[in-house]
């Protein structure tokens, strides 16, 4: 389960089955481990030859095991799940066993009109809920974003996630006073329009202590 943020919109990347079960539906990218391979090795490869991506450019992170009897007609299939994360990645190219690869609005995924096949609309949603608690919990929302970056642009991923607007003082006063979190690169961007905005890369942190917690008030110490 890829995830990236374009338009600035949460998307994530789905392949066409070119192969039964399912032929023809929508699905999260992977296949089988191989004789001698270890799981993370089998999640990079597998994601090289269906998307052409490269996996170890990416925040990539093991998800949950999925071991319902029935998920899979074939027979007793236990999927062990992935998840990543990346800056506006590129457009994905189809290979082996799926017919096409596309970014898809993870919005437009799990509303039901084109259901995805096996019990990927649940992995999806749970990887979905990981990603909204990461982003609570811990820097990753700047692997979103390409270095260098403003806060702007981070706040950005932060609303394309957890599918909310968030005031922009508010949000600028917490994330450059959390130790660790940005580094200052000294340099400026020049918009078009407005004044010039600082810009940042990621900093040394990996966790945000205190936590930047979710909530519809939008409300930061």
């Amino acid at each position: 389960m890829i995830f990236t943020v374009r338009q600035d919109q949460l998307q994530v990347l789905l392949i066409e089955r070119g192969n039964e079960p399912y032929l023809g539906h929508l699905a999260l990218p992977g296949g089988f481990v191989r004789d001698g391979e270890t799981l993370d090795a089998a999640a990079l490869r597998e994601l090289s030859e269906e998307t052409a991506l490269d996996g170890r450019k990416l925040h990539l992170e093991q998800l949950h095991t999925y071991s319902d009897p029935s998920r899979d007609p074939r027979g007793r299939v236990i999927t062990v799940a992935y998840l990543a994360l990346g800056p506006d990645l590129p457009l994905p190219v189809a290979g082996t066993d799926a017919t096409a690869a596309q970014w898809t609005p993870v919005s437009a995924a799990l509303d039901g009109g084109t259901p995805l096949a096996f019990d990927h609309a649940a992995i999806l949603r749970d990887g979905l809920e990981r990603a909204r608690t990461q982003l609570e919990h811990t820097t990753v929302a700047a692997a979103f974003c390409p270095e260098p970056f403003t806060v702007g642009d981070l706040r950005r991923i932060y609303e394309a996630v957890w599918g909310f607007k968030l005031d922009p003082s508010n949000f600028r006063r917490k994330v450059t006073r959390t130790e660790g979190f940005l580094e200052a690169t000294g340099e400026r961007r020049i918009p078009d329009v407005g004044r010039p905005a600082a810009l940042y890369r990621r900093g040394s942190a990996s966790l945000l202590i205190p936590p930047l917690l979710r909530s519809a008030e939008v409300s930061f110490p």
